[in-house]
This record gives C-alpha cells, sequence and structure tokens, in this order.
C-alpha cells in the first residue's frame, strides 16, 4: 500500500432500509489527518467500526495497516479491575511511556491507579497513552478530547498532529474549529 494506510473504495452500508454509506470512498496517506464530522447518528463511529473489522460492509473494500483507537468513552475501554498501566503494557509495543507523561499531564501515580480512581480527562489521556504506544500506522480517534478542559484538549491535540510524520490520524469530531485547526481534510457526513 506504499504511502497509504488505509483506503476505502465504493463502502455501503447501513441498518435495515437506511444507508449510511453509500459507494462512499477515502485513502488515507501516512502523515496525514483527516477529519470526519457530522450531526450525531450519521454514522461517523460506524465508520470506525467498519474500518476496525467490527462491523463488515454490504459492498466495497476496506483495506488498511495496523489501527489503535482512542474511544470517545475511556472508561468503557479499560478494566475496571486492573491498573491503567498494567492495561497499556498488556498492549504497547513500546514501553517508554514516560516520555508522553508529562506532555499528557499524567504522573506515575494516575497510571499505577485504577480506571475508577481517575476523572474522566485523566482517563482520556491514558486511553490517548495506550494508543500511542501501540505504534500503529492508524490512530482512529473519536472524539479523543471531548472530555479535556480547553488547555489539556490544546496540548493534547498538539502532541497528536507533532507525532504525523510516524502515523496517520482519522479523527472524528463535532468541533468544526478544531477540525480546521488540525485537520489536512475535512470530510463531512450526513
Amino acid at each position: 500500500m506504499s504511502d497509504i494506510v488505509l483506503e476505502i473504495k465504493d463502502l455501503t452500508f447501513g441498518y435495515t432500509d437506511k444507508k449510511l454509506y453509500k459507494e462512499f470512498s477515502l485513502t488515507l496517506k501516512r502523515g496525514e489527518l483527516v477529519a470526519i464530522v457530522g450531526a450525531s447518528g450519521v454514522g461517523k463511529s460506524t465508520l470506525f467500526e467498519l474500518i476496525s473489522g467490527t462491523l463488515k460492509p454490504e459492498k466495497g473494500v476496506i483495506k488498511r495497516e495496523n489501527i489503535a483507537w482512542i474511544f470517545q468513552d475511556p472508561y468503557s475501554s479499560f478494566h475496571p479491575s486492573y491498573t491503567i498501566l498494567h492495561q497499556i503494557l498488556e498492549v504497547a509495543k513500546e514501553r517508554n511511556y514516560k516520555q508522553y507523561l508529562e506532555r499528557l499531564d499524567l504522573t506515575e501515580e494516575n497510571l499505577n491507579a485504577l480506571p475508577h480512581e481517575l476523572s474522566g480527562g485523566q482517563l482520556q489521556r491514558c486511553s490517548i497513552l495506550r494508543a500511542l504506544l501501540m505504534k500503529a500506522d492508524i490512530l482512529l480517534c473519536d472524539e479523543p478530547t471531548s472530555a479535556l478542559d480547553n488547555i489539556v484538549q490544546l496540548d493534547t491535540m498538539k502532541l497528536l498532529v507533532s507525532l504525523l510524520e510516524n502515523l496517520s490520524i482519522l479523527l472524528i469530531t463535532h468541533d468544526e474549529s478544531l477540525a480546521r485547526w488540525a485537520a489536512d481534510r475535512i470530510i463531512k457526513i450526513g
């Protein structure tokens, strides 16, 4: 796939008679950030499920390199009984997590906590850390900064954008100003 890390051709998918996608195509290249923008319920998260293989398209082809996912709801993406660090290291390809702690406003204490002991914003930043350490070719980011305050949101997005040399990002956001600031391209759905 050379510098193309994601290629979607003629994707068709829907529930019952409602088609969310009809002959939808998208190409994502290494180093590119593409924002998917649209109202709730138009199929933005469904697109990520199709890309990850959780859902199967009715028609069309999806070719992709390795993915990591940053979920909108970090509480559902961590097991309640294990420490954050344990869960991160379970899937991490890179062990040097300390290089990101300050930039994500996290501490060792945060990582040694159980998920319920952290705020939503702290847990979301842990989710971002886990995705970065997976060393994927593509980050699927579903509203990755919605649980963060404005300053931390900006710092976190600056970190993600600074890493584009080594990966690509597909970003779902309702925040069109964030999309305009960060994205190489914006795709409106719905």
